[in-house]
């Protein structure tokens, strides 16, 4: 079973959706206990970072920790992978899990924020999660924030100037963009870390 982890701020029905299409079963859940029981865990991000702080209140933070730490297959979306980093700048007083280096920061002023649409994937080396991509993928982003380009990340993208837009270190998977927006690309990728999984 998949848990799809509820903090109260994420679009978890349109998760779910794509995850019964590849004929496998989830649950959204808030409880604690069924994510350490989980084979497979899914936090969806949306909105403030400072929201990751519902997961510390509600002890999903530590659950999902030591889901991490027994091996336990996780993919962050969105929000959900900047959670894997240190922290954001969005909301210094909320910490991240830390499980990568760096800070995530606003978009530069250069360029529009949010980030919103179609953009394209450029891979950085082998990737159990973007297995069987084709070369510079499309996929949906929103998002104003970013988060900096450092050891295990497996993908790019380019918007004023390249970030990290997904990231992987053996069971740890998160993804910048929407894969459940973003059509064939993105359910190859759930795909993909579902079959990671097992």
């Amino acid at each position: 079973m998949i848990a799809i982890v509820d903090y109260k701020a994420a679009n978890l029905a349109s998760v779910q959706k794509a995850i019964a299409h590849l004929g496998l079963d989830s649950k959204i859940t808030t409880d604690p206990a069924f994510v350490r029981g989980a084979e497979r865990i899914i936090l969806p991000g949306v909105g403030h970072f400072s929201t990751m702080q519902r997961l510390q209140d509600s002890g999903l933070r530590d659950a999902i920790s030591e889901s991490i730490q027994k091996g336990i297959p996780f993919l962050g979306i969105c929000v959900g992978m900047q959670w894997l980093f240190a922290g954001s700048t969005e909301a210094p007083e909320t910490p991240g899990l830390g499980l990568f280096d760096g800070m995530c920061e606003h978009f530069p002023t250069a360029v529009k924020s949010p980030h919103v649409g179609w953009n394209d994937l450029q891979a950085r080396g082998e990737s159990k999660l973007l297995r069987d991509l084709p070369p510079e993928a499309f996929v949906y982003f929103t998002h104003s924030y970013r988060a900096p380009i450092t050891a295990g990340v497996v993908a790019t993208t380019d918007y004023g100037s390249p970030f990290a837009a997904a990231v992987e270190r053996d069971n740890v998977f998160g993804v910048q963009f929407h894969p459940e927006k973003s059509g064939a690309p993105g359910l190859q990728i759930l795909k993909n870390f579902c079959e990671a999984a097992c």
